[in-house]
């Protein structure tokens, strides 16, 4: 491991704005599953999830906007967190939190109904086929945003791969979830909307790239 990135990894273990739950095994809880916003926040406020965050872009900007709320970045690479957590301690900003964790174990983090909404934002889309399972919108993962969403909390999508978007819609038709806003292009609207206005660092490199920026919003059955 490179210097950097070991000295950020140790340096994040002792941020108080993450919690590492790397070492967390199936079948195994979080001690504060079912209470993060009590014992993380100090309030009753509704949870945001960010999934895959990297530097939590995302996270950090709703954090600012919307500040009787909670928001918390899941990632696995602790360097990256250091960069999100890091901003968020810089600037006060006591809403955010971040997870160092595995988000196949996402049930065993979080309680029943305990997350208001999801964000995906541009993750590994693993176009090969044989690694289709690991899509975060696969039905394998919708499953388990189920055991922790509230009733009728929403899923978000935003992403840069069109296999991604379409197989995303391909799922949601097959298991019959309820499609609320679709976009193809959220820079070609005439006007965006403000929650999709946010750039993540990831997504400035594609638009760069001069690639099409497409979002999904949808409720499991």
């Amino acid at each position: 491991m490179p210097k950097t990135k070991l000295k950020r990894y140790k340096e994040v273990q002792k941020f108080d704005n993450v919690t590492d739950l790397s070492h967390l095994r199936p079948g195994i809880k979080a001690e504060r599953r079912g209470r993060w916003a009590a014992e993380a926040f100090g309030n009753d406020q509704p949870v945001t999830l960010e999934l895959a965050c990297g530097k939590g872009d995302y996270a950090l900007t709703l954090a600012e906007r919307n500040p009787e709320h909670n928001f918390i970045g899941i990632d696995i690479k602790g360097e990256r967190l250091w960069i999100g957590a890091g901003k968020a301690l810089e600037e006060g900003l006591g809403n955010v939190q971040f997870i160092r964790g595995q988000i196949n174990l996402l049930n065993g983090f979080f309680g029943p109904g305990e997350i208001d909404e999801i964000w995906i934002t541009f993750p590994d889309p693993f176009l090969s086929n044989r690694r289709r399972t690991r899509r975060l919108t696969h039905p394998r993962f919708l499953e388990l945003y189920r055991q922790v969403l509230k009733p009728g909390g929403q899923i978000h999508l935003k992403t840069d791969s069109p296999e991604l978007f379409a197989f995303t819609l391909e799922t949601i038709a097959e298991e019959g979830h309820e499609l609320l806003e679709r976009i193809d292009d959220v820079y070609a609207l005439p006007e965006i909307p403000e929650l999709l206005k946010i750039r993540t660092y990831y997504e400035n490199m594609h638009l760069e790239d001069g690639r099409t920026i497409r979002y999904l919003r949808f409720r499991l059955k």
